[in-house]
């Protein structure tokens, strides 16, 4: 089963190309057997909320609060790493503060 905060590496198609890799996301909620993460990339140029190897991250990355989508829970291949409540709360913040532009 998994949690929010996991750091997972599932099959991700590109938004770009048909391509399907493995690539690292992390675990919004699951429910139903589809998953919502967010996608992960080592592209530090991107803006997004930092990951570092420290946590966890295979190396220094960014989550990327603008890259989110569904997945099956078959397209996860592992559970890599949980992260920390503190980057829990400052992923909720920050989606908190986008979404609450849909209230005009």
């Amino acid at each position: 089963m998994l949690k929010p905060g996991d750091v997972v590496i599932a099959r991700v198609q590109f938004t770009d190309t048909p391509e399907i890799k493995a690539r690292p996301a992390v675990v919004l909620f699951q429910e139903f057997g589809n998953v919502v993460v967010a996608g992960v990339t080592s592209n530090l140029k991107m803006k997004g909320i930092p990951l570092s190897k420290g946590e966890g991250a295979v190396k220094d990355s960014v989550i990327k609060l603008n890259y989110i989508f569904t997945i099956s829970e078959q397209m996860v291949y592992k559970v890599s790493f949980h992260l920390s409540q503190e980057k829990k709360c400052l992923i909720f913040d920050e989606l908190a503060r986008r979404l609450g532009e849909l209230k005009g």
